[in-house]
């Protein structure tokens, strides 16, 4: 019962302050523009000014495939980029304020206060992630043609997983921290080690970036499965929030 209280308490946070609103805007923009782009950009290229004669011949005519990759680069790297920006304060902000200590002077556990944050976060990307994905759905349909739904629901259920990982990474930042701009850094710090490290080859195959690939394979009906970047990714969101709470726990407010 008391996490419920924490979790509308969240809920209605993010929409007074309208970070609700700003990821579905965006993501949304980058799931309308992403076939649109796949679309026109050899058009765009063959209106090159002084194009070599003959160049334009070997610019491939745009697919459904194209549409699918261009979606996928976009959510890999806005949506990642918000999850961060919209998780980062999540704790360290209400330290900052003296709101948590007054929080939690009620009956809400410091396990509840967490969670109410990971979920709320989880349900704002979620349904924001619908929206976008809603709209790309249905400009490739226009431009291109009709994505399998099923499919094209792994797809986007991936993504999300790929976020509640970065969110349960930058929540366990800022609880780390005492003050916003201190758990900024070290969520960004985190995001290029954990992007570096995805880079490395073989080691990639386990990173959560994997699941990026796995989902635009199955949503072009293809075979490349990471099982191990979806239990890694899972295992990754746990560690995090049991490492919150154990941080959390024993802090001063």
């Amino acid at each position: 019962m008391n996490f419920f209280i924490a979790l509308r308490k969240e809920l209605m946070e993010q929409w007074r302050t309208k970070r609700l609103l700003i990821v579905a805007v965006i993501l949304a923009v980058f799931g309308l523009g992403s076939p649109l782009l796949a679309k026109l950009t050899p058009d765009l290229l063959r209106a090159v000014p002084n194009l070599p004669a003959g160049l334009a011949d070997f610019i491939p005519v745009p697919t459904v495939a194209d549409a699918v990759t261009q979606y996928v680069k976009n959510m890999s790297q806005f949506g990642i980029l918000l999850a961060l920006l919209m998780s980062m304060g999540s704790v360290a902000q209400e330290k900052e304020r003296g709101t948590a200590a007054m929080m939690l002077t009620h009956p809400i556990s410091r396990l509840d206060f967490l969670l109410a944050k990971f979920v709320a976060l989880g349900l704002t990307f979620a349904l924001s992630l619908a929206v976008a994905a809603v709209g790309c759905w249905y400009y490739t349909l226009l431009l291109f043609e009709a994505l399998p739904w099923g499919p094209f629901l792994a797809l986007n259920g991936l993504m999300l997983l790929v976020f509640l990982v970065y969110i349960a990474v930058t929540l366990l930042c800022s609880t780390l921290v005492r003050t916003q701009g201190a758990a900024a850094g070290l969520a960004f710090t985190a995001l290029v080690v954990i992007g570096g490290i995805g880079a490395l080859p073989r080691i990639n195959d386990f990173m959560p970036g994997r699941l990026f690939n796995w989902g635009a394979a199955i949503a072009l009906s293809q075979s490349e499965p990471s099982w191990a970047a979806l239990w890694i990714s899972l295992g990754l969101i746990a560690v995090s929030l049991c490492a919150a709470w154990l941080v959390f726990r024993r802090q001063e407010l």
